[in-house]
């Protein structure tokens, strides 16, 4: 049997019927499809979206990228095993789509995209906002999605959707090689009619396994953290797209092996466990370095080790050895390490089992527990109000939030001088409390997310912790939240510029060059007064209901407030300005970016002395 559709009314009616199992547990995998509408798709996948009659739900968003974002944001609070589709027309609409492609394919996470292309059959040629390349008619700007996308294809007949439908969904499904999928979608192919076999659209269960390591590998890895007195866990976000806390807690608390935790895999312990150490690299925590700086096996789990993670490969010993627990071969096999290529669940358990009557020395666990406290009061220490009637600094806003927050709140951010600040700071209390797309730290992230994550969790209260420069990137969903009734909660903290690097531009010799939202002075520079910005007008402006917390002693009342609210709300703080400090411990460890090599100004001269010292401590991890 067949049924006569469109290509785009049969994609629709496809996508309806894909589903995701783990653990028994089945739920849709595209539940839902964000667009913006223009010629290259309201006549094909529009109209086949209406024709649905909401067997695909459909959202609204105002900015491409920002529907990638949420759609990630969606996709991370699932585990990965649920994502969002998304659609635009041709020319700037599909091109808008790359920066959030990259961010979903860096960060190991589940989107569909289906941009709009060009005339399959060029009855006209050009069409509007088509790409000509005179040395190539078969390449459009949809192209540029190629490299930032984990499977790519273009459907420029009807039956060649079969196939291409069904390695999206297995790419899209598969831990390993999942990302951002594309599948482009020229206009009049998109309204072309086809006889489809009615087996392609019969509900496709794709069951994500847990493939269990190699018991040799397994009984290597085990012999090497045996031997070691030192050992220390990098966890990464591995950790929890695998649900794999309850795993490694029964690990640690067997063996007595601390965690240290990336921005990804932050809570994979909470916080007062402990094991738990904190954060580790360049914006980890004093304990988590140095125990670091001193273990003789790392057991990376669920990492790609960033170097951010690696403190651009200064960070661990030169003889340690690495042992990596990784869903894909690539990662496992990072700095010369003895692979575990299996689910993190699965392997944890595994090694578990290996390491039966093991567990580190009883002075190390001391060490440890005593870094740990003192790093605790460190925190103390950044949270502390000394005036209740100045205006915060950024670690006080984070106090204050700590102080309002539960265990089943969710706190977004991605840019900007708060990820540094979160990451030593932040008592993660959940599983998926912490939310830091660190990966490819993209300005603009962090609203978009928030719905995405509050569709996912409809019932758990949502922040998106945004800098005004973060705010001024990507404002616009604010309106999708306000017109969808989705109670996401925005804290956004004016400080006049941008912060992080102006911190980094001080540091690397740039003298903050470029860096402050002033006024121009006379000397050309914008080191004039403060613009007169009104943010919180702002966001008033687009619908959101809007609470001024003017000195640190009002933030925790008004942050209240804004958690109790059942209405999307922004908290708008103005605290220090972009070049003073925040008020959290320093960098614990070094991050590389070059210095220029040959400069007349002192700072810079100053600087690379500091690099080329700094430089010099870099290594590579070769094995044994």
């Amino acid at each position: 049997m067949t049924r006569r559709l469109t290509v785009a009314q049969a994609l629709v009616t496809f996508l309806a019927h894909q589903y995701t199992e783990r653990d028994g547990r089945r739920q849709r995998l595209i539940d839902a499809c964000w667009g913006i509408f223009g010629h290259g798709n309201v006549a094909g996948i529009g109209q086949a979206l209406l024709e649905s009659e909401g067997a695909l739900p459909y959202l609204q968003g105002r900015n491409e990228q920002a529907m990638v974002h949420a759609a990630v944001g969606f996709a991370r609070q699932r585990d990965r095993l649920a994502a969002h589709a998304v659609t635009t027309s041709i020319g700037p609409g599909a091109t808008n789509l790359v920066t959030g492609a990259a961010l979903a394919t860096v960060n190991r996470l589940p989107v569909l995209l289906l941009p709009g292309d060009t005339f399959a059959t060029r009855p006209a040629d050009p069409v509007l906002q088509q790409l000509e390349h005179p040395g190539t008619g078969d390449v459009s700007v949809n192209d540029c999605l190629r490299p930032v996308s984990r499977y790519f294809d273009r459907i420029t007949r009807p039956e060649a959707l079969i196939p291409a439908a069904l390695q999206a969904m297995r790419v899209l499904t598969d831990p390993a090689e999942t990302g951002a999928v594309t599948l482009a979608l020229p206009q009049d192919v998109q309204a072309e009619a086809y006889d489809w076999p009615e087996e392609f659209f019969a509900d496709r269960v794709w069951h994500v396994r847990r493939p269990a390591p190699d018991p040799a590998a397994t009984a290597d890895a085990a012999a090497a953290v045996r031997a070691a007195r030192r050992p220390l866990i990098v966890a990464g976000g591995g950790v929890h797209h695998s649900e794999a806390e309850d795993a490694l807690r029964a690990l640690v608390e067997a063996t007595g092996i601390p965690v240290a935790s990336t921005q990804a895999g932050k809570g994979s312990l909470h916080h007062d466990h402990p094991a738990d150490v904190g954060g580790i690299g360049h914006t980890g925590t004093a304990v988590a370095d140095e125990l670091a700086r001193a273990a003789d096996v790392v057991i990376g789990v669920g990492t790609r080790y960033s170097d951010f993670t690696t403190a651009s490969a200064t960070l661990f010993a030169p003889g340690v050895r690495f042992v990596n627990l990784n869903i894909t071969s690539f990662d496992a096999h990072k700095l010369a390490a003895l692979p575990l290529v299996a689910d993190a669940r699965a392997g944890l358990r595994a090694l578990t089992e290996a390491l039966a009557g093991y567990r580190v020395p009883a002075s190390y666990e001391s060490e440890y527990a005593a870094g740990k406290a003192a790093w605790e009061a460190e925190v103390e220490r950044a949270y502390a109000v000394a005036d209740p009637g100045a205006r915060p600094g950024q670690a006080q806003v984070l106090g204050a939030l700590d102080a309002v927050v539960g265990d089943e709140d969710v706190i977004i951010n991605a840019a900007g001088s708060l990820p540094g600040d979160l990451h030593k700071l932040w008592r993660a209390r959940s599983r998926r409390q912490y939310h830091l797309e660190y990966g490819y730290s993209c300005m603009g992230y962090e609203i978009p997310a928030a719905i995405g994550v509050r569709l996912a969790a409809p019932d758990r209260p949502v922040w998106a912790l945004v800098g005004d420069g973060t705010y001024l990137m990507m404002p616009t969903e604010l309106v999708t939240a306000v017109q969808e009734g989705i109670a996401i909660k925005v804290v956004l903290i004016q400080n006049h510029g941008y912060a992080s690097i102006g911190g980094l531009s001080e540091a690397v010799g740039g003298e903050r060059f470029g860096t402050a939202y002033r006024y121009r002075a006379p000397d050309g520079t914008y080191s004039g007064d403060p613009l007169p910005v009104d943010l919180a007008a702002n966001a008033a402006s687009l619908g959101m209901a809007v609470l001024r917390a003017r000195t640190a002693g009002e933030l925790r009342t008004v942050l209240a407030e804004a958690r109790a609210a059942d209405r999307p709300t922004c908290v708008y703080v103005e605290t220090e300005t972009a070049d003073s400090v925040s008020g959290a411990p320093p960098a614990q460890a070094w991050w590389d970016v070059p210095v220029a090599e040959t400069a007349t100004r002192p700072a810079a001269v100053r600087a690379r002395r500091d690099y080329e010292r700094h430089a010099a401590a870099r290594r590579r991890y070769l094995g044994t």
